[in-house]
């Protein structure tokens, strides 16, 4: 019999690994329907949905690896990085998904979420105010009108996954949704700033840099208690604290 192995888990959700078969458990049934109807809907490759009985999801393990995670180094070559930032062109220019994602809250609820957060942040002593005040000022410029676009809404780096330099699918699509495209880049490269270029000479040009910085800080702000309630640990080197310091 296969060993059963603990990919993630926390209060919300938890992913386990038997065999090649990953199991997703997830005390929200919308967000199984999100993600199994988000993979239908996406045009870059996703894991094949084996089964589904809420609450859990049975999916097909992808072949490859991840570029890497955040906090770690990546394993991935500069061509791997542009090929992911071209999946990433190719999943914005769809066509619009009928939900609103994590990456398409308004303006006017983003900014009220963050100014709580950050009166917290300082108020629980979680991070120096002089840091928190920086980032919030570097978050401010990505609190702008967007046009719409298919995101994913977690786009984190251990969450796509390549072979050699192809590809290979995006796992993880229950925040998607319609959103704004610029959320996804940052989150694809929060940590790894340093494959920022890779990425968009797969995307293309046109992108506003200042924007990225932005939700580097917006998102790292955002989860940074979150992370410390759930077990996980920010203030590791490479992770979101250190992606606060560097804007200071």
């Amino acid at each position: 019999m296969d060993e059963v192995e603990v990919v993630v888990a926390h209060s919300e959700r938890a992913t386990l690994r038997v065999g090649d078969t990953f199991l997703k458990v997830d005390a929200d049934r919308g967000r199984i329907d999100v993600e199994v109807e988000a993979m239908a809907l996406a045009p870059v490759p996703t894991p094949e949905v084996l089964w589904c009985k809420p609450p859990v999801l049975a999916m097909a393990a992808l072949p490859g690896t991840t570029l890497g995670r955040l906090g770690g180094p990546s394993t991935g070559s500069p061509a791997a990085w542009a090929a992911a930032g071209a999946a990433i062109r190719k999943l914005h220019d769809a066509p619009l998904p009928a939900r609103p994602g994590r990456a398409g809250r308004s303006i006017v609820a983003l900014a009220a979420e963050l100014d709580d957060e950050c009166e917290l942040l300082v108020t629980n002593g979680v991070l120096p105010a002089d840091l928190v005040t920086r980032n919030r000022q570097v978050a401010e410029a990505a609190l702008r009108p967007w046009a719409p676009a298919f995101t994913h809404g977690d786009l984190q780096i251990d969450h796509v996954f390549v072979d050699g330099d192809e590809v290979t699918g995006i796992i993880d699509w229950s925040e998607a949704g319609r959103g704004d495209p610029l959320y996804d880049l940052a989150t694809f490269t929060l940590g790894h700033e340093e494959h920022l270029d890779d990425v968009i000479a797969g995307y293309g040009v046109g992108l506003d840099l200042e924007v990225i910085h932005a939700w580097w800080s917006l998102r790292s702000l955002l989860i940074v208690r979150w992370l410390t309630e759930h077990g996980f640990d920010p203030f590791a080197p490479g992770c979101e604290v250190d992606v606060l310091r560097a804007r200071m």
